[in-house]
């Protein structure tokens, strides 16, 4: 129980990945605070699961779309006692390419990727107490550290994200560590789509098991305070594939 005693807030924290670090950090032995912004009845779901494992959940909704938003939902997230940790996985993932990307479109994958972040990760910093230690945990995609022409506003907003994440690692240390996660390939597309293409150029021929990526939060988030500013790739090796 590597996070006992520990409260844990994750954004996104409703569905698909960021319902599974939930539950990981959870099994880990963290209180969980799950923000959802439109997920309201999956939000429950998760919440109910969190406390069969013995734990504390909180609910927390905001639209992270709309200005302010996000420092709003860290001081309700502290008004709940002492938070250790953020992780900032809510996101948007849209197929638009450079010829699509309008106004619109782009402004949107940076509010809520990029923007948003940013601003949690800073109200995060001033709420901790001063003689308290903190983590902050981005997820990131491994196209941020190879960006590409597709899905072209959500990759640039995770490629600025990948640098917010090295930047705050400099700016809040000692007192906060700030890493992230590069996923790959981890869950199917919730639309029933293709499952071979996205693998074939996966050196690890598979997708990834939801386990995986639970097990590395867990260590960023419980491990060697004396990592920051470190990006790890959970994709199979994909990002050295050209």
């Amino acid at each position: 129980m590597e996070l006992e005693g520990k409260r844990v807030l994750v954004t996104g924290g409703a569905v698909r990945v960021g319902r599974a670090l939930a539950l990981g950090a959870a099994q880990a032995g963290a209180d969980v605070v799950i923000h959802y912004g439109h997920s309201a009845g999956p939000a429950h779901e998760v919440k109910a699961e969190i406390e069969r494992l013995g734990r504390r959940a909180y609910l927390l909704q905001a639209d992270l779309s709309q200005p302010g938003q996000a420092e709003q939902l860290i001081a309700e997230a502290f008004k709940l006692g002492p938070l250790f940790a953020l992780v900032n996985s809510a996101a948007i993932f849209e197929a638009v390419g450079w010829a699509e990307t309008d106004r619109a479109s782009w402004e949107r994958h940076m509010q809520i990727n990029l923007t948003a972040p940013f601003f949690l990760s800073q109200a995060f910093g001033r709420l901790l107490p001063q003689d308290a230690q903190g983590r902050i945990v981005n997820i990131l995609d491994w196209r941020a550290l190879r960006p590409g022409v597709d899905h072209l506003p959500y990759t640039i907003s995770k490629t600025g994200l990948a640098a917010v994440t090295q930047a705050l690692a400099q700016a809040l240390a000692p007192r906060i560590t700030v890493n992230g996660l590069a996923l790959g390939s981890i869950l199917p597309p919730s639309d029933g789509g293709d499952l071979e293409t996205p693998i074939l150029r996966v050196p690890a021929h598979r997708w990834a098991r939801l386990e995986e990526v639970q097990q590395t939060l867990v260590f960023l988030l419980s491990g060697p305070d004396y990592i920051t500013g470190e990006i790890i790739h959970i994709d199979g090796g994909r990002h050295l594939v050209p």
